[in-house]
């Protein structure tokens, strides 16, 4: 029961955040969007930060888990084969890439160190993900290079979303000031950034 409800809460969260910004979302927000009153969410959360550190987890954890369904898949890939499906599993994960641009400082800060444990042992697992899926199709690379390629590419994640998402006053401020690139996709940016990567490692 208590985590269907925390699951509810969740998902409130997570259906708020695709039309109002983190700042606008408030616990008497989230609690109309659930079958219990805003008093009730502090049995399972004691603040709004702690909430959306618990969807940037679950957005963690199911790119997790297309990692390791990228995996099991028998064969191997080559550079740009593998930078297409790891693009590709990135393209689900806007909520996820949102969230790291753009709050994951508050919601650090602002969360009970048992609820950050939760969410870093998910972004931990994450990593070592993406550590076995290089080394299961580029085996020539150094446990050393397997971890350059890591922090040369986890970073790049965090600035990705300013990129593929503008409103509508953003985007008039750039026609004005002269800025001619509009919004590109996840997947445009993620698959050159890893390819590049690769051949540099790879080299």
């Amino acid at each position: 029961m208590t985590k269907a409800r925390r699951e509810e809460i969740v998902n409130a969260c997570a259906a708020l955040y695709e039309t109002m910004s983190f700042k606008d979302i408030t616990l008497q927000c989230i609690g109309e969007r659930t079958s219990f009153t805003r008093t009730s969410i502090y049995n399972y959360f004691h603040t709004k930060e702690e909430i959306f550190l618990a969807l940037l987890k679950r957005e963690h954890d199911a790119w997790s888990d297309d990692m390791e369904e990228l995996l099991e898949c028998g064969g191997s890939m080559d550079v740009s084969s593998f930078a297409q499906a790891m693009a590709q599993i990135l393209q689900k994960r806007s909520c996820m890439l949102k969230l790291l641009s753009m709050n994951i400082y508050d919601m650090e800060v602002k969360s009970r160190l048992d609820n950050l444990v939760e969410f870093k042992q998910s972004y931990a697992r994450a990593c070592a993900s993406f550590e076995r899926c290089v080394a299961k199709f580029f085996p020539s690379l150094s446990v050393q290079d397997r971890k350059s390629l890591l922090y040369a590419f986890f970073p790049f994640l965090f600035g990705i979303h300013p990129f593929t998402s503008h409103s509508e006053k953003q985007l008039a401020a750039m026609r004005r000031a002269g800025v001619q690139d509009g919004d590109f996709s996840i997947e445009e940016l993620v698959k050159p950034c890893l390819l590049r990567l690769l051949q540099a490692f790879l080299a």
